[in-house]
């Protein structure tokens, strides 16, 4: 009679550690680019009021909705990321919501922040 050899249901302390600074680097990285956007939205508003109000800038608001739009991913990843920390720390990161089975640590280590396995995602 063989022994069955046990599915691995989390990762492991040292593991989870890992990915801790990895999510940690994501995350300064995130809040960096997300201080830049907001600079470059506060000089572009500076710029614009320093113009001729009665002048209608295109360009100026196109750039601004570009930097919005951008500022918002930022902040979507930045929540994303800081919601993985939190699963760290509950010791149920890296495992997929819909198959309840362990992410790949390659597809973790790409997007530190996946809540589904590759087969969940492309089953959607």
């Amino acid at each position: 009679m063989m022994a069955k050899v046990k599915e691995k249901t989390r990762y492991s302390d040292q593991e989870l550690e890992e990915f801790s600074k990895i999510i940690d680097a994501k995350l300064a990285k995130a809040q960096e680019q997300l201080a830049f956007y907001r600079n470059q939205l506060r000089d572009l508003a500076d710029s614009a009021d320093a113009k001729s109000k009665g002048l209608d800038d295109g360009v100026g608001s196109a750039e601004s909705e570009r930097l919005t739009n951008m500022a918002s991913r930022q902040q979507n990843l930045i929540k994303h990321l800081e919601n993985a920390k939190i699963r760290i720390k509950n010791k149920v990161y890296g495992i997929c919501r819909k198959s309840g089975k362990l992410i790949s640590k390659e597809r973790l280590k790409a997007v530190p922040h996946a809540t589904l396995s590759i087969e969940a995602k492309q089953n959607r």
